[in-house]
């Protein structure tokens, strides 16, 4: 049977529709985005240095890239519809490949180079499976498929790149110059990525459904606060022997900042910021959704995997038996628990500056705080520098819950409002399936 027959049999794939929300295929895939956070999250918090949190970001930053390019397939058509879903599990299982072998894409370079290797082709195929479906979604669209050539040469080059960060540096003779290369390969392909984003523009692009788009980042938003619970739950080494005081006390501590810093963004802005994609149209839209949520969901999550590692170290620290609780924490974990809130909160309040046009005092002085409490929980014992954390996160929680109580009121009044509309309209719309059937002429 050709290849168009068996597409023919499974069903050809169905567009965006404006209103369309997540489907559960999308949510299916992004299970392997959750082991990608979470093997980045474990290579790295190995031997935490420099270089590895280097490498970590370089390799969040890629497979990041890959995330956005997977978004904007997604707002063309359904990935679980059709011949679709058969498309995406290749991608899928290149993308579990190129998890997997993360862990040895920066080690000896000289060394063996399958790691690199397996990174490098896993990557071409999930691109190239983007490739695909893309110019299938834009066949019958000569603007968007001229659009698409202006990103041909960011694919092309950073499948290219990869492939000599994994191919040339074990043939280079020191050390130091072959992981010098590697690493600025690597940085040259989230340079030329993300620049293209910008150099390409908007024209020719669309979001057809507002309400997807958001929902997408939203939802791979949470499964990167999921890492940091996941952090706190292997921090806290409690399997296999008796919980103690101060162990259930950090874990406790540690969902309670975790969903403090969900709540500074679920609460207010991110329904705030979906309101107003809704009314951006054309360009202003695309323009906003690549902005606010293709490039400043980045540092958020890059916060949230720095906090998970600070948190997993600290709480680690405390749930030993053999280590007194009162000891100040060791290593770099009260600076990366307090640096990627920071991070966090930063690429947060971007994201509301470029979405609604505002920001936060309160946000500001949260910011101020965490700088000003790095030097303090140094001294602090670990349980005590997880506690000042966990108040300042909460406090700011709490402050904006009574300061901002009239603006919260409205914004959820609004979207109340909005939810009704929309339930009415669907049903006026289902009662057509209730009225009888009209008899055809001649009965």
């Amino acid at each position: 049977m050709s290849g168009f027959g068996r597409r023919r049999r499974l069903g050809p794939a169905v567009p965006i529709a404006p209103g369309a929300r997540v489907d559960r295929f999308e949510i299916f895939f992004d299970l392997v985005f959750v082991f990608s956070f979470f093997i980045i999250t474990r290579a790295t918090a190995l031997q935490i240095s420099g270089g590895a949190l280097l490498h970590a970001f370089l390799v969040l930053a890629v497979l990041w890239w890959a995330w956005v390019v997977h978004s904007i397939v997604a707002t063309r058509i359904r990935l679980g519809e059709g011949f679709v879903p058969v498309l995406m599990t290749v991608g899928m299982a290149a993308l579990f490949t190129f998890a997997l072998s993360l862990p040895n894409a920066f080690r000896d370079p000289r060394g063996n180079a399958a790691g690199p290797i397996v990174a490098a082709v896993s990557y071409i195929v999930i691109r190239g499976v983007h490739m695909l479906l893309y110019l299938h979604a834009v066949r019958d669209s000569p603007n968007e498929r001229r659009q698409l050539l202006r990103f041909a040469p960011e694919m092309i080059g950073s499948t290219l790149l990869l492939g000599v960060a994994a191919l040339v540096p074990p043939q280079l003779g020191g050390l130091t110059s072959a992981a010098v290369v590697r690493d600025g390969l690597w940085a040259a392909v989230v340079l030329l990525q993300y620049s293209t984003g910008i150099l390409a523009g908007t024209w020719g692009w669309g979001v057809a459904s507002a309400e997807h788009w958001t929902e997408r980042y939203d939802l791979i938003l949470i499964i990167a606060l999921g890492e940091s619970v996941i952090s706190v739950g292997v921090g806290s080494n409690l399997l296999g022997q008796p919980p103690t005081l101060p162990a259930v006390a950090a874990a406790v501590l540690g969902i309670v900042f975790t969903a403090a810093l969900w709540w500074a963004h679920y609460d207010m802005i991110g329904p705030a910021a979906r309101i107003t994609l809704h009314a951006a149209e054309d360009g202003p839209r695309v323009a906003l959704a690549r902005d606010a949520y293709a490039y400043l969901y980045l540092p958020m999550i890059a916060g949230i995997i720095l906090f998970a590692l600070g948190a997993e170290g600290i709480v680690h620290q405390i749930a030993d038996p053999h280590v007194s609780p009162w000891l100040p924490a060791k290593g770099p974990g009260e600076p990366l628990l307090f640096g990627g809130v920071i991070c966090y909160l930063c690429g947060n309040m971007l994201f509301q500056l470029r979405t609604l046009r505002t920001l936060s005092w309160t946000r500001v002085g949260t910011v101020l705080l965490l700088v000003v409490g790095i030097p303090v929980a140094d001294r602090l014992p670990a349980l005590g520098a997880l506690t000042l954390l966990t108040a300042i996160c909460v406090g700011m929680v709490a402050a904006e819950v009574l300061i901002f109580g009239a603006s919260r009121h409205a914004l959820r009044k609004l979207v109340f409002e909005e939810r009704l509309s929309h339930e009415a309209h669907e049903a006026a719309w289902r009662a057509r399936w209730h009225l009888p059937a009209e008899p055809d002429e001649g009965e």
